[in-house]
C-alpha cells in the first residue's frame, strides 16, 4: 500500500497527429505495395545467396553492432542495479587488532597487551513510501528500453549499408562491363576505319576522331574500377574483415540485385510502429517523466527500517564461545526541510529534460515520414527516368545500326557515325547509372522504413535472452 503512491507525474505514451497514421503520398507508385505490411527481412526479395550471407556475416561480427550491444548490456546492469533497491541492503563487517594499553588503565597483574574482534551484521530497508524506488526503476527501465531500441537502429544501418555497398560493387562491376564493351565496339570502329584509310576511302582525321572517342571510353573504366574495390573494402570492414578476408563470391559478384515484385511498405501507423530511433525517442521520454518523480521525491521524507547485530570479545578465544553480544533495531527518518530549494531546482530540471525528451520525439517521427516520404518518391522518379533511358538507349541503338548501313552503302559522312556512336555510349553508360541508382533508391527507402532490426546477430540474440526484465 505504501508503495503504491508514487511522487511526479505517471506516464502516457504522446499522441502524434492522425494524418501521420495515413498511408504514405508516394503509395501511388506501382512499384510499391502499401497494403502489404513491411518485410523485416527485407533483402531476401534480392533473392541472391551471397548477399544473404554478407548480411548474416556483418549481423555476426560488425563492430559497430558489438557496440551498440555493450551500450544494451550496461542499461541492463543499471536496470538490475535500480531494481537491487527494492530488496533489503545488508552489509558485513568485522575488524580485530592487537593492542597496548597504558598501565594506569589496568588492574595490577592483569595483561596490558590482548587481541580484540568485533563483527557485525547490518541490514536496511528503504521503505518505498513516495516511489523513489519505483520511479527510479522505471527510468532504468526505459533507459534500457531506449539501448535495444539504438541496438536495433544500428542493426538497420548495418543491414541497409551492406545491401548498399554490394550494390555499389556490382553497379560498378556492370558499368565496367558496359565501359568495356563500349571500347571494344569503338576499337572495331577504329580498326575500320583504319582500313578505310588505306584504303582511300577515309580521311586521316576521321581515324583520329574515332581513336579520341575510343581513349575516352577507356580512360573511364579506371574509376569505376576504383570505385568497385573502395566498395569491396567497404562491405570487408562492415561484416567484420579486413579486405584480404573478403570472400571470393563476394568479389566475384557482378550482378546488380533487383527485387521483381512490388515492395511492401505499410502505411505511418506501421511505420511509427516499426521504426527503431521511434521507440528510443519515446522510450527515453518515458525514462525522463519517471526522473521527475525520482527528483519530486526529495520532498518528502526518506523513511528506511534497520537493525543491527554483533560482538566485541576481548580476545580471539572470546570469538566462539558468546563474548558481548549487541543487538539494535530501529527506523531512519531524513527529510531536507524546510531548505528545499536545490530539490525544486532538481525537478524543474527533470521537468525541462523532459520537454525536450517530447520535443524529440514528435521530431524524429516527423523526420520517419519525411525521410519515407522521400525515398518513396526518389524511387519512383528514378524508375521514371529509367524507362526514359531504355527508350533513348533503344533508340539510339537503332540510329546507330542504320548510320552503319548507310556509312558501308557510303551514302553518310563519317562525322555522323561518330556522333551515333557516341550518343550509344552515352545512353548504354547512363542507363547502366540509373539501374545503380534505383538500387541505391531501393535501399534508401527500405533504411526508411526501419526494416531488418528483427533479425537478430548470434551475440544480439545471446544479449536479448538475458535483458527480459522481471516485472
Amino acid at each position: 500500500m505504501l508503495t503504491a503512491c508514487a511522487a511526479g507525474p505517471d506516464y502516457h505514451r504522446p499522441q502524434t497527429a492522425a494524418s501521420a497514421a495515413k498511408p504514405f503520398i508516394g503509395a501511388a507508385n506501382p512499384a510499391v505495395d502499401a497494403t502489404a505490411k513491411a518485410d523485416d527481412q527485407w533483402w531476401h526479395l534480392y533473392n541472391d545467396p551471397v548477399l544473404n550471407g554478407l548480411i548474416a556475416d556483418a549481423l555476426a561480427a560488425n563492430t559497430d553492432l558489438r557496440v551498440a550491444v555493450a551500450h544494451l548490456e550496461r542499461a541492463r546492469a543499471n536496470l538490475r542495479g535500480a531494481k537491487s533497491d527494492r530488496l533489503p541492503q545488508t552489509s558485513i563487517s568485522a575488524s580485530t587488532n592487537y593492542q597496548r594499553v597504558p598501565g594506569y588503565e589496568v588492574f595490577p597483574g592483569t595483561k596490558r597487551e590482548e587481541w580484540s574482534l568485533d563483527t557485525g551484521l547490518n541490514v536496511s530497508y528503504e521503505v518505498d513510501l513516495f516511489g523513489r524506488v519505483k520511479r527510479s526503476v522505471q527510468a532504468a527501465r526505459g533507459d534500457w528500453q531506449a539501448a535495444e531500441a539504438d541496438r536495433d537502429a544500428v542493426m538497420v544501418a548495418v543491414v541497409a549499408d551492406t545491401v548498399r555497398a554490394y550494390a555499389d560493387a556490382t553497379a560498378s562491376a556492370q558499368q565496367i562491363a558496359v565501359a568495356n564493351d563500349t571500347v571494344a565496339l569503338l576499337d572495331k570502329s577504329a580498326r575500320v576505319t583504319a582500313a578505310r584509310v588505306e584504303a582511300g576511302r577515309s580521311e586521316k582525321l576521321d581515324l583520329i576522331r574515332i581513336t579520341a572517342l575510343r581513349d575516352q571510353r577507356k580512360a573511364d573504366v579506371a574509376p569505376l574500377e576504383a570505385e568497385r574495390d573502395a566498395a569491396l573494402f567497404r562491405l570487408a570492414t562492415l561484416t567484420g574483415r579486413t579486405p584480404q578476408d573478403l570472400p571470393q563470391a563476394a568479389r566475384d559478384a557482378t550482378v546488380l540485385p533487383k527485387i521483381a515484385q512490388p515492395i511492401p511498405v505499410g502505411d505511418g501507423a506501421a511505420l511509427i510502429a516499426r521504426r527503431p530511433d521511434v521507440r528510443a525517442a519515446e522510450r527515453r521520454l518515458a525514462a525522463d517523466t519517471a526522473r521527475i518523480g525520482v527528483a519530486t521525491s526529495d520532498l518528502y521524507p526518506h523513511i528506511s527500517l534497520g537493525g543491527q547485530i554483533g560482538q566485541t570479545s576481548a580476545g580471539l578465544s572470546d570469538v566462539f564461545t558468546g563474548g558481548p553480544f549487541r543487538w539494535l533495531a530501529g527506523p531512519l527518518i531524513s527529510w531536507n526541510f524546510p531548505n528545499i530549494a536545490a530539490t525544486r531546482a532538481k525537478i524543474a530540471g527533470a521537468k525541462a529534460d523532459t520537454k525536450a525528451s517530447l520535443a524529440t520525439f514528435d521530431g524524429t517521427v516527423l523526420t520517419a515520414l519525411q525521410e519515407t516520404e522521400t525515398a518513396l518518391s526518389g524511387y519512383a522518379h528514378e524508375i521514371d527516368r529509367h524507362q526514359a533511358l531504355v527508350a533513348a538507349r533503344d533508340e539510339a541503338q537503332r540510329a546507330a545500326n542504320v548510320v552503319l548501313a548507310r556509312q558501308k552503302e557510303g551514302t553518310t559522312d563519317f562525322l555522323t557515325v561518330l556522333d551515333a556512336q557516341r550518343t550509344l555510349a552515352d545512353a548504354q553508360a547512363d542507363l547502366a547509372a540509373s539501374d545503380a541508382r534505383i538500387a541505391f533508391a531501393q535501399v534508401d527507402l527500405f533504411r526508411a522504413l526501419g526494416g531488418g532490426w528483427q533479425q537478430q546477430a548470434p551475440q544480439v540474440a545471446q544479449a536479448k535472452a538475458a535483458e527480459k526484465p522481471a516485472s
